[in-house]
């Protein structure tokens, strides 16, 4: 899938990057993308990613805010040059001299209730509306959704098993009546298409031995979210944003919002009360509370 850092590498370090990360149960994405910043660092080195320097990752990381690369890609090269010096080949010495960037973090796109059901509606058939209903259903990633075996969808204590989310963490999600409705009439009709194989993925790809790709699901919501009319710039994840805004509008925990989404910091869930405005709408203003008592002295005052 990868082509080696460099010819003078071998192929040894690389095999041994994969074994850790597959130790990590890293998903197959991740590691694809880790093994690229790791071929990019050593391109950049012109040597074996193992004789790097201290000099050489502050060198590389100027490069990179030099050649204008944005924050959170930058942050990922961190991410994968950490686990590179830290875990295979054990010189977390170096891995310290790599710094992440800080930068603002930007309000996630959410849709409204009505634009969800307009996006669903708007899909062109029942399989794709089963995926899109499932990542806002039940809040799932694009990946997740992907992922979905038959099997992982456990109607006897309504929750949907996510095998493998990020990280590696595993969790259930909530599978409700509705979404039960939908996901039995797509298994009949896979079934009726000869598409869903005994034990296989939930959205097989076109060769049903093969899952659906993430690329595909974004496709069929920009197709839906234009047939829709909606104007807003969608993808997959705007419906998990969607999802847990609209829980947290509803006035769950969110708490319970951070298990249901797999977060493993409460400060990612947090994020959404910055765009719950029906939450918003609701907290009476300390202002109205005192209305009365302003106009009050005011009348004594007269």
């Amino acid at each position: 899938m990868n082509k080696p850092f460099t010819a003078a590498t071998g192929t040894g370090l690389r095999q041994r990057m994969i074994a850790d990360m597959k130790v990590r149960g890293f998903s197959a994405k991740t590691q694809h993308d880790y093994l690229r910043i790791v071929a990019r660092f050593t391109a950049f080195l012109g040597r074996s990613p193992d004789s790097a320097t201290g000099e050489d990752l502050r060198g590389f990381q100027i490069a990179q805010r030099e050649a204008g690369m944005p924050a959170p890609a930058m942050n990922s090269h961190v991410a994968a040059l950490r686990f590179f010096f830290t875990t295979t080949i054990d010189r977390p010495d170096l891995s310290r001299k790599l710094l992440r960037v800080s930068y603002p973090r930007t309000l996630p796109m959410v849709l409204s209730p009505d634009e969800v059901a307009r996006l669903l509606g708007a899909t062109s058939c029942i399989k794709h509306r089963a995926a899109l209903s499932v990542a806002y259903g039940a809040g799932l990633r694009v990946a997740e959704v992907a992922a979905l075996k038959v099997g992982d969808i456990d109607s006897e204590r309504m929750l949907i098993r996510v095998e493998r989310g990020k990280g590696g963490r595993y969790r259930n999600a909530m599978l409700s009546p509705d979404l039960l409705v939908l996901l039995r009439a797509w298994w009949k009709e896979g079934r009726r298409q000869g598409v869903m194989l005994p034990g296989g993925w939930l959205f097989p790809g076109q060769n049903p031995v093969r899952p659906i790709s993430t690329r595909q699901l974004g496709r069929i919501v920009e197709e839906a979210a234009r047939a829709a009319e909606i104007t807003k710039r969608v993808s997959p994840h705007t419906l998990r944003h969607s999802f847990a805004t609209h829980l947290l509008e509803d006035g769950v925990d969110i708490r319970v919002i951070q298990v249901l989404l797999g977060h493993a910091k409460l400060d990612n869930t947090a994020l959404y009360t910055r765009v719950a405005t029906r939450t918003v709408r609701t907290v009476t203003s300390p202002l109205d509370k005192i209305a009365s008592l302003i106009s009050d002295k005011a009348q004594l005052d007269g």
